[in-house]
This record gives structure tokens, sequence and C-alpha cells, in this order.
């Protein structure tokens, strides 16, 4: 018997045999019809003499009708809400057929109706509901013989709303799928104990007790605009019983309207970090970069990629992309040869540090609006390469700066760092001296130089969520700094939207200092992370400390001790308070710094940077000897 289920779960019926199997149903449909008509009494003499008649006409409508709609056609053990749905119309438009016929045979042959009307209706609902059910009990009967109950892993969707149903039939018909749902969880106090498709709907306190009644293994997140607040709370009440976290993609992110399981992802610890989507004023935006030429410096990076595509939604005349790293700017430029829907851009590898190459990239293209997001950003790199971060970070901001003075730029919106504010390192004190230049530079002339400073961005380059990822994948350790360590962080899309908010409101001269929300504790985000992957702590992944790499601090700042903030029209947008310098002091300054790159002395450089940022106090570097002295 077993190998006889398996023969026939192996192989198709042959489709004249699921025809035949359909006019079986009719003809059992139409006598129960007629039994349903007479209440099961004796059926009269007059309408059976008429049966061979009756279920000839009958049976030859149905059978043209599926012949042409080809219902036989497909794969019981598939049968879906578009197979429902034909057999539904293929019926009804027989038995309306019939109904015409029936009228025809009164009017011109016979003199009364062949099939009484009340059995004509009896036989299509009989019919529809016996051809549906079948397949769906043949459906449900393969599913369970291929993936039986107890094999199958006990899941709760979070959300009973569209989204949550979808899920579930996603789930459900997915033979490879070994999930059984055992529970809605929501919030919405009108679903509290209904039942969705046979899985009742529980309130949101109830979530630990059915995950320990039930044995969940896992948790699916199908809400489509759950606050990331809540999003933390349940993801952290799951974490706690050692239950995996999934989560269902944005709707518009589904293929082709319809979500399939191999979309529903484990949860990554970016949606964790998320805040309240951003309110933009994009009639603002529109007016700044709308039939502009923007010029993006830094373009292939995490910061200036992602700066391209959301200038390229406000209709610029021209995106010029510029960049000195050939690789990522050619993926970029697929990206958006890709996207018909982009604006028009220019791709231009070149180094900001050429002041030649930058002017000739300012003369053909003229920008109204010029993005510096280049510059070179990891601390340790610059604490032992001072000399490149003042060619990069100090010499290249002078140089694009001064060409938009040159060319009568519009506006000049920088993109600078949290590691500018009394900086302990090389690189933060690089983009304070390029800070300091671009405002004293803005008070002299008639372009708007703007300043947005912000802290680390999630997934960028060589930050530390993709590095925790890699370790985690390598069977560990994950290696940190510091057990006490807290960095603030932002999503690429969030800082770049920022930074567009932040350019169109400027005025020049503004540093603007974007909300980063709470500082996280970066030990506390490995340990996130580990869970989030299914593993534990001490036993599969280990955690080590390193100790602080030079020039880096334990806690990140976004303004100085003596300065403060005024608001803005956005809230997530602050305006800090300065210490303004001369020009003419800062340019004779910074040109001496950018002489001493020749001299390649280190100590030389650093204690120069010193003299013209005080604040600069290094911290676990080589160069605390010179604070000393």
């Amino acid at each position: 018997m077993h190998k006889l289920l398996e023969y026939f779960w192996k192989y198709n019926l042959p489709r004249w045999s699921i025809l035949l199997i359909d006019l079986f149903i009719c003809a059992f449909s139409l006598t129960l019809a007629f039994f349903l008509r007479f209440n099961f009494k004796s059926i009269p003499q007059s309408e059976l003499e008429n049966f061979p008649l009756i279920y000839s006409v009958v049976l030859t409508v149905r059978l043209v009708s599926f012949i042409i709609s080809k219902t036989y056609k497909g794969v019981v053990r598939y049968t879906g809400s578009k197979d429902a749905s034909r057999i539904f119309l293929v019926v009804f438009s027989g038995s309306v057929v019939l109904y015409v016929v029936n009228i025809f045979t009164r009017q011109l042959m016979l003199g009364y109706y062949l099939i009484p009307h009340s059995v004509i209706i009896i036989d299509a609902l009989v019919t529809i509901f016996i051809m549906i059910s079948s397949r769906l009990a043949v459906k449900a009967i393969y599913f369970e013989n291929k993936n039986p109950e107890k094999q199958k892993t006990q899941v709760v969707i979070y959300g009973a709303g569209e989204s949550g149903i979808i899920t579930k039939r996603t789930l459900d018909r997915d033979a490879a799928v070994r999930y059984k749902v055992v529970g809605f969880i929501d919030d919405d106090e009108k679903k509290k104990g209904r039942s969705l498709e046979g899985v009742f709907v529980y309130p949101t306190y109830k979530l630990t007790e059915l995950i320990k009644e039930y044995e969940v293994e896992s948790v699916i997140i199908s809400i489509q605009h759950l606050s990331p607040q809540k999003k933390n709370v349940v993801i952290d009440q799951c974490l706690q019983l050692g239950v995996k976290v999934l989560n269902v993609p944005p709707v518009a992110k589904w293929i082709n309207g319809e979500l399939s399981f191999n979309q529903i992802k484990v949860i990554n610890i970016e949606e964790l970090l998320e805040r309240e989507p951003i309110k933009l004023d994009n009639v603002l935006i529109h007016e700044q970069l709308n039939q502009k030429v923007v010029l993006i410096t830094g373009a292939a990076g995490s910061i200036g990629s992602e700066l391209a595509r959301q200038c390229a939604k406000f209709n610029p005349m021209l995106l010029v992309l510029l960049d000195q790293a050939e690789s990522p700017l050619y993926e970029l430029e697929l990206e958006f040869i890709e996207q018909s829907s982009y604006c028009k851009y220019e791709v231009v590898i070149g180094d900001v540090r050429n002041k030649e190459r930058m002017r000739n990239v300012f003369n053909t293209f003229k920008p109204h609006i010029v993005f510096h997001a280049a510059a070179y950003k990891h601390v340790p790199m610059m604490e032992n390469n001072p000399s490149e971060s003042i060619l990069t970070n100090i010499l290249g901001t002078k140089t694009i700066a001064d060409l938009a003075v040159d060319f009568g730029v519009q506006k000049f919106v920088m993109v600078s760092t949290d590691k500018a504010v009394n900086p302990t390192n090389v690189m933060g004190a690089s983009k304070r001296i390029a800070e300091i230049y671009i405002q004293s530079l803005g008070k002299q002339f008639q372009t708007k130089f703007i300043t947005t400073r912000f802290g680390n961005v999630l997934g960028s380059n060589g930050s530390v969520i993709p590095r925790f990822k890699k370790q985690i994948e390598q069977g560990g350790p994950i290696t940190i700094t510091h057990p006490e360590i807290t960095r603030f962080f932002m999503t690429i899309p969030e800082a770049c939207q920022l930074v567009l908010e932040a350019g169109s409101m400027g005025m020049g001269g503004e540093i603007f200092v974007f909300d980063m929300g709470k500082s996280v504790k970066i030990v506390d985000l490995a340990r996130k992370m580990i869970k989030l992957s299914g593993l534990k702590e001490d036993t599969d992944i280990k955690i080590i400390y390193t100790g602080l790499r030079p020039g880096e601090k334990l806690y990140e700042e976004l303004l100085a001790s003596s300065e403060n903030t005024l608001p803005t029209h956005h809230q997530q947008i602050l305006i800090g308070k300065v210490r303004e310098y001369e020009f003419a002091e800062v340019k004779r300054f910074i040109d001496e710094l950018i002489l001493l790159f020749n001299s390649q002395n280190n100590q030389l450089i650093v204690s120069k940077m010193k003299e013209i940022v005080p604040e600069f106090v290094s911290n676990n570097s080589v160069f605390q000897t010179l604070d000393k002295n």
C-alpha cells in the first residue's frame, strides 16, 4: 500500500483520467441534485423517463466546457485559488448554457422544461463544491504525506493581517517547507480569539506562553509597518527564549506581487538598529536638485553611492559620479545602466587631490551643487599614515572647495564625521581641519558651504557589522577592542536622506549635526548577532578583547563640550554652534601643513595639526608625546 501511494505521488495521473473523474463527479452531483429537489423521496416517473436525455445533455455540456477551459490539465496536488476560480467560472458558465437549453426545449421542442430549474441550481452548487473540495483534499493529503505533522517545525506568525495570512499560505503551499503555523500574534483586540484559516489569533502578551506550550522554534514577523521599538521588543523576547526570528520583506520586494518562502529571511542586525522613517521635505529637496548638475565626489563609496541613488529621484539635469576607485565605480555604473529609471549621469575617474584633473571636471560639467564625500575614514590606517590623511581629507577638500568658488557653485555640502569632535586621532583631526577651512572660506564668497556631521553608518565598507558577520561565519572569535566601547549607528539611506535635507535647508556656514539616537554598546551588538545566528556565546562563538586601537575613543561625541546647538524645522537635524576662524589665518596654517607632506615626518605633521586644532588630544597613540610636550 505504501509503495502504491509512493507511485501515486511520484507520477501524475493521465489527463484523460482526471477528465473522467470530473465527469463522474458531474453525474453524481446531478443525481444528488434530483434527490435534494424531491426531498429524497421517490422521483416522479415523468422525470425518470427523461433521465437518459438529461444526463446526455448535462454531461455533454460539462465535457465540452472542461475541454475548452482545460480544467483537467492542472496538477491536482498543486491546486490553488486560480484553479478554484476557473472551476467555479466553468461550471457556472455550463449551468447558464443548460438554463438556455432548458428554455429552448420548452419553447421549441418538448413544451416543458427538460430539467427543473431548481435542479440546475443545486447541480451547479454541488458540482462546484465537490470538484474544488476533492482537489484540495488530494492536495492536503499530498502535503501531509510529504511533510508529516511530527516532522514539522512549529512556528508563530507575528501579525494576523493580510500579510500574515499570505505568509501562512506561502508556508502551506510549498512542499519543501517543513513549517506548521500554530498561532498568530496580533495586538488588534478585534482579532483576539478568532480563527484564521484554522489557526487561532492570540494577543501579544501570549507570545512567550505560546512559544513554551508548542515548543515553537521560529517566529515570523509579517507586519509590514511594525515600529522599530516594537520589533526590538519582540525580537529580544524571542532571543531570550532561544527562538529564531524570521522576517517577511516589504510587499514591494515580492516577486510579481507574490511572496515566496525563499524571501522569508532570518532577521539581520541592521533591521534592529533602524529607527522611525525620516520625514523629508521633498519639495525643498526637489527645488534644490531639479534640473541641476550635481557633482558627487567619493561616489563609489557607501555614502557617495547612496547619495547618487537618492539624488537621482529628484530629476537632476546631470549626475557627475566621481571617484578614484575603479572597480566600485564600475559597479555603480552598471547599476545605473540597469536602472533605466535613473537620471542622466556621467562617470568620472579622478583623484580629488589632483587640482588640474578636478579643474577639468568643473570646467567640463559646471556643477551647480557639490556633495563632497571623498575621504579616508579608517582611524588606525590614518594614524599610521598621517601624511596621506592631510593629502586626501584636507588638500582634497581644499581643492574641491576652491574650485567650487572659482566656478560659481551654488552649494557645497561636505560629509564629515563625529570623530571631528574633540578629535583623538589623525583622521578626526583632518576632518575637523577640513570643516574649519570650508566654514571660513564660505564667509568670503557667495558659494554656500555646509557641513553635515554624523556617526557610523551600518553596512558601510569596513564597518564593524560586516566584520562581525564574517567572524561568525568563520566560527569566531569575535574581536572587540574594549568591553565598554560604544558607538552611534545610522543606516546608509537614513544618513544620505539627512545629508540631502540639511543641504537643502543650509544657508551657508552651518555644521549640521544629526540626531543619532542612543549610542550602542559594541559588545551587546556582537552578542545579539550571535543569537540571531542561532548560536551561543562561549559555546559556539567566543568574544575576545584586543585593546583600543591607536587613536580610538571609547565613546563618540557629536558636539564638543564647548559647543551648543540650535534646532531646525527637522527634529533630527540640529545646527552646531562652533568656534569661527578667520580665513587668512586658516589658509596660512593649512598651506603650511600641506607643505609638510614632502617632509614625510609624521611627528611634524601631527604637531602642526594639533596647532590648528588645539582640542586634538591623541589617545592610545604614539603621538601622545606631542601632547605632553
